[in-house]
């Protein structure tokens, strides 16, 4: 499967936006879905992803309560939205996919995915 996202860009804080993921070659259907971020000089986190079942795995803490992940099957994309920006948002955001057999503890971590769109960044100013 081939990844590509998009829709990130610079807003300011309290602002939204949101990220698209598209899958090409194979359904987003038939992989668990993650989204993660990496902001200058720190690992890459996770955010937030679906299991192949469109099952909620549930978002980190830090963005809970403002991002919300979902998935438009006919359209084989996966979604993240962002609401409430704070600065602290600032990083390139991934999507990524694991293949079905992956457990659920390791879908929480980047060495779970198999799979890595480009990145795209997202700049939020105070």
């Amino acid at each position: 499967v081939q990844l590509q996202a998009s829709g990130g860009g610079w807003v300011q804080a309290g602002g939204s936006l949101r990220l698209s993921c598209a899958a090409s070659g194979r359904t987003v259907g038939d992989y668990n879905m993650g989204w993660f971020r990496q902001a200058p000089g720190k690992e890459r986190e996770f955010v937030g992803g679906r299991r192949w079942t469109n099952v909620d795995i549930g978002v980190s803490d830090s963005v809970k309560g403002r991002f919300t992940i979902s998935r438009d099957s006919a359209k084989n994309t996966v979604y993240l939205q962002m609401v409430s920006l704070k600065p602290e948002d600032t990083a390139v955001y991934y999507c990524a996919a694991a293949s079905k057999s992956t457990i659920l503890s390791e879908l929480y971590s980047p060495r779970g995915y198999a799979y890595w769109g480009q990145g795209t960044l997202v700049t939020v100013s105070s």
